[in-house]
């Protein structure tokens, strides 16, 4: 699996979609809730993250018992576990349990991308 993080609108579909050679069809795109892993790249994990946390699933325990599904795929996440903490609890939650996931998912990639102004800095 390959992990590719980054801010907002800082060029994470464009660089996968450069570097991987995918096509619009490959990609998935998640929505609150729904997540679909048989599609080559899966993007705005985020924000299944916080369907997860609305709906009281355990996203560690999901993505592992999914991890067959999703062990060949790059997964685009935005990097929403940095900066000026929110106010609200429940923002805090989103933020915290996207970091944990992101940890996880970092130990499990062959490779992680940060994209910053749609320039690669690899991690691992």
């Amino acid at each position: 699996m390959k992990l590719i993080i980054g801010g907002a609108f800082q060029g994470k579909m464009e660089f996968a979609k450069e570097k991987y050679n995918l096509t619009d069809e490959d990609i998935f795109m998640c929505t609150a809730d729904e997540i679909d892993f048989s599609k080559a790249c899966i993007y705005g994990i985020e924000e299944f993250v916080y369907a997860c946390i609305q709906n009281g699933t355990d996203l560690l325990k999901f993505f592992t018992e999914h991890k067959e599904e999703w062990s060949g795929s790059i997964l685009i996440c935005q990097d929403i576990f940095c900066g000026v903490v929110p106010l609200g609890a429940d923002m805090r939650e989103w933020r915290q349990v996207t970091g944990q996931l992101c940890k996880y998912l970092s130990g499990e990639a062959e490779s992680v991308s940060r994209i910053f102004c749609g320039l690669e800095q690899k991690l691992k």
